[in-house]
């Protein structure tokens, strides 16, 4: 027994063990950790209290008992051979005796004798012998019953302090049994849901249900969205896997099982953008573009596809209502993270952030860029570089969630501005742009929302403004051309007196002068006058956007080139009656050169416009020209190159840019694959040096137009 209570209290330890590691596994389920370690501890005291009922077992009957069959009994059988043994002698002498013969005496006396004493030891062992079995019978009766009464005595301990271990426990275990109960009744309602939902599943094809998908900007923990979404590799292949994305903390991110670790595919959607990729093979694509990289990303179905663009639209502007410009600067001098279209990426931070409050001054001194464009916050300090606009943080957010081929978002103090776009600004601003977008505002009477307005007040206008151009004022006979009909509607494009985008005092600009055996800018097409005239006004004539932008694009005026493009002017058209030149043309002869046009760029167009850019601010264009990537080796219909027009202009500036940007072409293919012409990666020195020149000459240029 006692051997076998060992083995039960090793088995039961052995289960006590496994209850504690079982708490350690489900120490998230606070219930079933709780339950674990009080019946763990419980069973533990259980367990020792076996231990000592088996010790007091051991001591009290194997013990005892032992000690008495070993002593006591062992001596009552030895005192019972020499009693056997003397009563087979006594008998033996009795035998002996019975057989002596009368005639022979001597013998009779000695068997007498032999039997007397014979029977005299007989009669004193007997005595010892009863005398040893009364005391022997008296131990054994005091031995089994103290054995017995110890045994259960301690068996009475056990039961009591199991009882009274028990009854501690017991309100927690009627407690646990209530609480049972109701997951019982839980767990019968939660199954009946089940059975409900599968049901109805059963009933409806799956793959095409169209429930809502629903995603939080302010979940709790921090995942706005999550799901499976197929990822375009980069590798050579361009293989597609599949895994679980998620945004979170501002960031996008995945990983391929659930164990693994989260990979960062942008660390800050407040510098990305997303847009639906229609152009490749496969549906429901869609690409989140950085400024270092693009991923490329498929949904399983359309309105997947539109719910994740949607997410990341959401917290890019959760972001940007979220966190301050001080959070902004800290984060760039950390990380001084280049812009996606500034040329000076290598400058220090702080230097950056010095120029933004200078940049920040300047284009805030506008008439109407003291507020916000859109809700009239004051003290904006984002722009809209497509628009010319000032906006505040949170409408600066929505802009970006419009997409960059509606409106690209730059901070004024935070990225870096390239001197040619700080003169666009300059040359707009958003009392220009109001004029033009809010211009049927009166008549509808609109109530413009304001800066305590709310994000979906502001978010309706704005789309309403920019996006589907709500409250433009229509142009004379619109209507007509929408129909395909023309109609009189007579405009007068003057040259516009520009705006002196340096701080210093305005200049007079300068007339050249050439040599007898070049060409005069006078002599040249009629589109290109340098002479600055501040009212020279065009003849009224028939003018739909397209043309409207190509005549404000010769008269170098940027809020009529502004209102055109808000008409829905393309910008790739060509005016057949001019030698079916675009308004990117146009604007190269006045001076100007817009973004946004796909017509091939060549520094030596014709051998006029050369010799036009060549006279006119030839720093600024000849810079803008190389910096946009033109081509060197394009000649005229005489054979000459670019450089052989400046060399025979004599025009050193134009040639030393010209020669270094040659220099800089060779040594890039001579370094390897680095990029395409129009690329500027900021490894090489050489390329930074390069750079660095043609900023100065682009900002000498800018200060003497």
């Amino acid at each position: 027994m006692i051997e076998a209570g060992r083995v039960y209290i090793s088995a039961n330890k052995l289960f006590v063990n496994g209850i504690r590691d079982l708490s350690h596994h489900c120490k998230k389920e606070e219930m079933i950790s709780g339950c674990l370690e009080k019946c763990g501890e419980s069973l533990q005291e259980i367990v020792n209290y076996h231990l000592i009922l088996f010790d007091q077992a051991q001591r009290s009957v194997k013990q005892q008992l032992h000690n008495f069959v070993k002593e006591d009994v062992r001596k009552f059988k030895e005192t019972k051979k020499q009693f056997d043994k003397v009563r087979e002698d006594m008998e033996i002498a009795q035998v002996k005796n019975a057989q002596a013969p009368r005639n022979k005496p001597h013998e009779v006396e000695e068997a007498t004798s032999a039997l007397i004493t014979t029977r005299k030891c007989f009669r004193h062992l007997a005595l010892d012998y009863v005398l040893q079995i009364n005391v022997l019978q008296a131990k054994k009766k005091f031995e089994i019953l103290d054995s017995m009464l110890s045994f259960m005595q301690a068996q009475y301990s056990l039961f009591q302090q199991g009882f009274n271990l028990l009854d501690e426990i017991d309100p927690y275990m009627k407690k646990l049994a209530a609480e049972l109960d109701q997951l019982v009744i839980d767990s019968a309602m939660e199954k009946r849901e089940m059975e409900h939902k599968h049901a109805t599943i059963q009933q409806r094809d799956f793959a095409y249900d169209d429930s809502k998908v629903e995603f939080n900007v302010d979940a709790p923990n921090g995942v706005v969205m999550e799901g499976y979404l197929f990822k375009r590799a980069s590798n050579a292949f361009k293989t597609w896997n599949r895994r679980w994305f998620s945004i979170q903390n501002s960031q996008l991110v995945y990983q391929k099982r659930l164990k693994d670790a989260l990979t960062v595919v942008v660390e800050d959607l407040r510098l990305c953008s997303v847009k639906p990729c229609e152009d490749i093979e496969r549906r429901f694509c869609f690409e989140v573009v950085s400024p270092t990289k693009s991923c490329m990303l498929q949904a399983e179905s359309e309105k997947l596809r539109q719910a994740w663009i949607q997410a990341v639209q959401a917290s890019i502007a959760s972001a940007y209502r979220e966190i301050s410009d001080n959070y902004y600067i800290e984060r760039l001098d950390r990380t001084a993270s280049p812009s996606t279209s500034s040329i000076d990426s290598a400058s220090e931070p702080r230097e950056r952030i010095v120029k933004g409050e200078s940049i920040l001054q300047r284009v805030q001194s506008l008439p109407g860029n003291e507020i916000c464009c859109d809700c009239g916050r004051a003290d904006p300090r984002w722009a809209s570089i497509n628009l010319g606009i000032l906006l505040c943080i949170e409408c600066s957010g929505i802009h970006r969630s419009l997409g960059v081929h509606c409106s690209k978002v730059r901070s004024l103090t935070l990225d870096t501005w390239e001197p040619e776009l700080v003169k666009l600004m300059c040359e707009l601003g958003n009392a220009v742009i109001n004029q033009i977008y809010e211009g049927a505002c009166e008549e509808q009477r609109l109530k413009k929302p304001g800066p305590s307005s709310s994000r979906q007040e502001k978010e309706s206008w704005i789309k309403a403004k920019y996006v589907e151009r709500k409250f433009l004022k229509k142009m004379c006979g619109s209507e007509a051309l929408v129909e395909g009909s023309r109609k009189t509607h007579h405009w007068s494009v003057k040259k516009c007196r520009r705006h002196n985008s340096s701080i210093r005092a305005p200049k007079t600009r300068r007339k050249y002068r050439h040599d007898a055996g070049i060409m005069s800018p006078a002599n040249l097409s009629a589109e290109v006058d340098i002479e600055q005239e501040a009212s020279d006004l065009e003849d009224g004539r028939e003018l739909d956007p397209n043309t409207l932008l190509y005549k404000a694009s010769r008269a170098r005026n940027l809020p009529v080139m502004a209102e055109a493009l808000a008409h829905g002017a393309d910008i790739n058209s060509v005016s057949e009656e001019d030698e079916s030149k675009s308004p990117l043309i146009q604007a190269v002869a006045g001076a100007i050169c817009p973004k946004g046009s796909n017509t091939p760029i060549y520094l030596r167009i014709t051998y006029r416009l050369t010799l036009c850019v060549l006279y006119v601010c030839v720093h600024r264009q000849v810079c803008l020209f190389l910096k946009r990537g033109a081509s060197q080796v394009e000649v005229d219909e005489d054979g000459q190159d670019p450089l052989s027009i400046a060399v025979q202009a004599a025009n050193a500036d134009i040639v030393t840019l010209l020669r270094l940007a040659r220099m800089n072409e060779e040594m890039r293919e001579a370094d390897g694959p680095f990029g395409q012409p129009g690329q500027y990666p900021s490894s090489s020195p050489t390329e930074q040096q390069y750079r660095k020149c043609i900023q100065e000459f682009i900002c000498l240029s800018i200060d003497e137009c």
